[in-house]
């Protein structure tokens, strides 16, 4: 079952972090706060790495089809040239 974030109403919100300053006390929230920016800041910054790897295994892949497609090109023009040129001996 998937729940989207926009099914937790603002009521929701305000009564759970109530129940947080009730359990964890008005101490601790900031000390929570920061370690769940830090946590997400690394989670971040640990995607990120895989996606621009990707990113770059990709580009790479599409030089080496192009440059095979204008290597097969060259070749065709270069058989069509001597083709001409054999016709015409």
């Amino acid at each position: 079952m998937v729940v989207h974030l926009s099914a937790i109403s603002p009521t929701a919100v305000v009564i759970i972090c109530v129940v947080a300053l009730i359990i964890f006390g008005p101490k601790k929230l900031p000390e929570f706060g920061r370690a769940m920016g830090t946590t997400l800041r690394e989670f971040k910054k640990g995607t990120q790495g895989l996606i621009d790897e990707t990113d770059v295994a990709e580009s790479k892949k599409n030089v080496i089809e192009q440059t095979t497609l204008q290597i097969d090109q060259q070749k065709n023009t270069t058989e069509t040239v001597e083709t001409k040129e054999k016709e015409k001996q």
